[in-house]
């Protein structure tokens, strides 16, 4: 559908173009060669020289190309808001109506010159600009970003805003490029409601960037697994679409879409997450008793990243100490005597506080276990197998989020070898995030039509982890991130609020 629509523009636009070089007094043929005609209209209409080497610019110069063609039009005493409206947004029938039919003519310079716009017009010209010009920063330079769940803590908090650079990596081209603006994936004031329209989509493309993606980046990326949702207000990315039709419907999916709606995102149209991107193609991944190796060696491990431990007391800790010295915020639940965190850092107690789980950084633990009526306090390791971890495969891959791999990350151009115990690892990468057809049969895998015991990744991965890593959904429960989901890295705090502005953090760059 959306080559079709390409197509209809680019005929429609230079049939229309004929027509109007014409009328110019100019080689009507000469309309159909690409870049040289918008050069003559350049010099017909007297426009300076630069603005048709600015129309070079990716992207951006698609705009200035279109300011340019509004130009010639205005030639033609076409000077309404309908008329550059419909120069924008239809100029594939808008430009021939104007080129073939009999009443339009060529007036030259001396109509345009004349021509005074009204002050409304002007107000809605500058508002056209600023939401043109907005709307490039926000999708080829940086993007602000909030914080919306505890996965980061406390590297970053909830209700931190962020600066997301899309340049470091190279700002992406949208592919589904017709879309409201100023919004991701839902209309304004609603959370189930497409805010672009899917029919139209354009090939992935990067620019270059500054860096590649590295080790231990703070990366914001769309959810891998987000492509497909169940599309009510407490399913989306809370409660993956893929989840629910493991453990709900035992992989039934007529029985899942006779019972909730279904809505298919193109891929930047899935939810953005922000992880740490703990490993990169070809490294070797490992958690051991809660402790991340990457190959074969300590993976980094943020400051201020938190974990969950058993703590066992002679007396409560006290709440002051909580909120005041740990900076723990607690509420408490008198009819069922229980202290807790709004986000779930002070676990539930036995009604004591003798015995709690707690999530703590490094350094408050070390605060904590020096207290005196502290009698022990250990990690709160997680056993026996999950089948909720990607590739939730339990019978070759017995794993959970405390003990989890080896598991080597793809690469681009490095062949892996596919086998019936490892193929779970790959039948996503190789399908949804690669676009080719697998079948298996009596061990053997067939793609694109041929049988093979290999395949080569044409994209990078990426593995990606929260710093609190107890609290986070990350790609030990839905696998790689490969690099066309990328959208950019977090670089700079630049508000924070909880209850009120948190002054300390403004400003701060992100490690």
């Amino acid at each position: 559908m959306g080559l079709i629509v390409l197509v209809i523009f680019i005929i429609g636009w230079h049939v229309g173009m004929y027509g109007l070089f014409k009328k110019a007094g100019l080689n009507p043929i000469l309309a159909l060669i690409p870049l040289y005609s918008t050069w003559l209209i350049v010099n017909k209409c007297e426009i300076k020289k630069v603005w048709f080497w600015l129309q070079l610019i990716p992207i951006a110069g698609q705009f200035i190309t279109i300011w340019i063609t509004i130009i010639f039009v205005m030639h033609f005493k076409r000077f309404s808001l309908i008329d550059h409206t419909l120069v924008t947004f239809a100029p594939f029938a808008y430009l021939p109506y104007i080129g073939f039919n009999q009443e339009d003519k060529w007036y030259g310079k001396e109509v345009v010159a004349a021509y005074k716009k009204e002050p409304s017009r002007e107000w809605i010209d500058a508002g056209v600009f600023a939401i043109v010009a907005a709307t490039l920063i926000r999708t080829f330079v940086f993007e602000a970003y909030v914080i919306p769940t505890g996965s980061m803590e406390r590297t970053l908090l909830i209700n931190d805003f962020l600066f997301v650079s899309k340049m470091s990596y190279g700002p992406r081209i949208p592919i589904t490029p017709v879309s409201f603006p100023f919004v991701h994936n839902t209309m304004p004031g609603s959370i189930t409601t497409p805010s672009y329209i899917k029919s139209i989509q354009v090939p992935y493309k990067r620019l270059p960037g500054w860096v590649e993606v590295k080790r231990n980046d703070v990366v914001v990326f769309n959810f891998p697994a987000g492509d497909t949702i169940i599309n009510l207000p407490d399913f989306g990315s809370k409660q993956p679409y893929y989840d629910v039709l493991r453990n709900q419907f035992k992989g039934n999916r007529e029985a899942l879409m006779s019972e909730y709606p279904i809505l298919v995102h193109p891929f930047d149209k899935t939810d953005n997450y922000i992880k740490r991107c703990v490993a990169v193609g070809g490294d070797i991944l490992q958690v051991k008793k809660g402790i991340l190796y990457i190959n074969n060696e300590l993976g980094y491990k943020p400051i201020d990243a938190q974990t969950d431990y058993q703590l066992t007391l002679s007396s409560p800790l006290s709440t002051e100490y909580l909120e005041n010295d740990l900076g723990i915020r607690i509420m408490t639940d008198d009819e069922h005597n229980v202290r807790y965190n709004r986000e779930g850092d002070y676990g539930e107690d036995n009604q004591n506080g003798l015995n709690c789980m707690i999530n703590l950084t490094i350094d408050n633990y070390n605060k904590v276990k020096v207290l005196p009526n502290v009698k022990s306090i250990t990690p709160l390791l997680k056993v026996g197998v999950d089948n909720d971890m990607f590739p939730n495969d339990s019978t070759n891959n017995k794993w959970n989020v405390d003990n989890y791999g080896p598991i080597t990350i793809p690469k681009k151009g490095a062949t892996v070898t596919l086998t019936p115990q490892n193929i779970a690892l790959y039948r996503r990468l190789i399908t949804n995030y690669e676009g080719n057809t697998l079948e298996e049969a009596n061990g053997k895998f067939i793609i694109n039509g041929k049988e093979t015991t290999t395949y080569t990744p044409k994209l990078n991965y990426y593995w990606m982890m929260g710093d609190n890593r107890h609290r986070s959904q990350d790609s030990r429960y839905w696998g790689y991130v490969p690099e066309t989901h990328i959208v950019g890295k977090a670089s700079l705090i630049w508000f924070s609020w909880n209850d009120g502005p948190r002054w300390k953090r403004l400003m701060k760059t992100i490690k």
